[in-house]
C-alpha cells in the first residue's frame, strides 16, 4: 500500500488535486477541473489513482460526486516514514481545515471522511470497536460503555475513571453500522459545543478477501466547530490504532 501511495503523490497534478481538497473538502469533479488545465477525463483518471491509493474517498449526494481528503493513510505515512524535521509538513496534510467556502448546498454533505483498509472480517472490527477492553488501546486510552441499542447512552471514559465522552446511538445494525451522536465533556473550549454525529460504516472489501474497509464521517458540526477540529485530528489515529491492533495485536505506541 506504500508503494501506491508514493506512485501517487508522485505526479504534480495529483499532488495539486490534494492541495485543492485540503483547501475545501467535499468537492465535485466538475470543481476540480476548473483550477486544472486538464481534461475532464485526465481530471478523473487522476482522482481514480489518488482514490485506489486511498488517499481520497468519495461519497455521494444527491446527483454528486463528492470527494474528500483521507487522512488515515497519510498519518500512517506520517508515522512510519516522516522524521521530526518534517513535521510541519506532515501536519498541514494531517490537519484537513474545513473552511466550508460554499454555504449553498452544503446541507446535506458529510463533512469529514475518513477511511482505512484493515485485514480483519467486520466482525472482529465490530467485536474490536465495541469492547470496552480492546477501545481503551487504540482510542486514546478511553474504554467504550454502552448497552449497543438504538437510543442507548454511548461514553467513553478515561482509565482514572473520568467520563470524556458522551452521546446516544441514532442507528445500529452489527457488524456494518453503527451512527452516534457526540459530544466532548472534559475539555474546556468544547465542552459547551452542540452534539455533532459520527458514523461508522464497516464492510467488506469488493476485491480482497479478508479484508474490511471503515469508513469514519463526522458532520452536523455546523455548531461545533472545536469538536470538529478536535476529531478531525484525532479519527485517523484511532482508525489507524484499530488497524495496528487488529493486524498485529499491539497498540501504535508498541505496547
Amino acid at each position: 500500500m506504500d508503494n501506491d501511495i508514493f506512485k501517487a503523490l508522485a505526479d504534480p497534478s495529483r499532488r495539486t488535486l490534494l492541495d485543492l481538497l485540503q483547501a475545501s473538502d467535499g468537492r465535485s469533479l466538475n470543481e476540480l477541473c476548473t483550477p486544472l488545465n486538464m481534461s475532464r477525463f485526465g481530471v478523473m483518471k487522476h482522482l481514480n489513482v489518488l482514490e485506489a491509493a486511498g488517499l481520497i474517498t468519495t461519497r455521494k449526494v444527491g446527483r454528486e460526486k463528492l470527494h474528500y481528503l483521507n487522512a488515515a493513510p497519510i498519518r500512517q505515512i506520517y508515522e512510519r516514514w516522516v522524521s521530526k524535521y518534517a513535521e510541519p509538513w506532515a501536519i498541514a496534510l494531517t490537519s484537513l481545515q474545513n473552511e466550508l467556502e460554499r454555504e449553498t448546498n452544503m446541507e446535506n454533505k458529510p463533512r469529514h471522511v475518513n477511511r482505512i483498509a484493515i485485514k480483519a472480517t467486520p466482525e472482529q472490527v465490530w467485536q474490536t470497536l465495541t469492547d470496552p477492553a480492546k477501545t481503551s488501546k487504540f482510542w486514546f486510552n478511553c474504554s467504550v460503555r454502552s448497552t449497543w441499542e438504538i437510543g442507548s447512552p454511548f461514553e467513553l471514559w478515561s482509565g482514572e475513571g473520568e467520563k470524556r465522552v458522551e452521546g446516544r446511538i441514532l442507528e445500529l445494525n452489527r457488524p456494518h453500522k453503527l451512527v452516534l451522536m457526540w459530544r466532548f465533556l472534559t475539555i474546556p473550549d468544547a465542552a459547551d459545543d452542540a452534539n455533532s454525529r459520527i458514523t461508522w460504516e464497516i464492510e467488506p472489501h469488493a476485491e480482497l478477501p479478508g479484508v474490511t474497509l471503515v469508513t469514519v464521517v463526522h458532520d452536523e458540526f455546523e455548531r461545533a466547530a472545536r469538536t470538529a477540529q478536535i476529531l478531525e485530528n484525532g479519527v485517523p489515529i484511532i482508525l489507524s490504532g484499530l488497524k495496528t491492533l487488529l493486524e498485529t495485536g499491539s497498540t501504535l505506541a508498541g505496547e
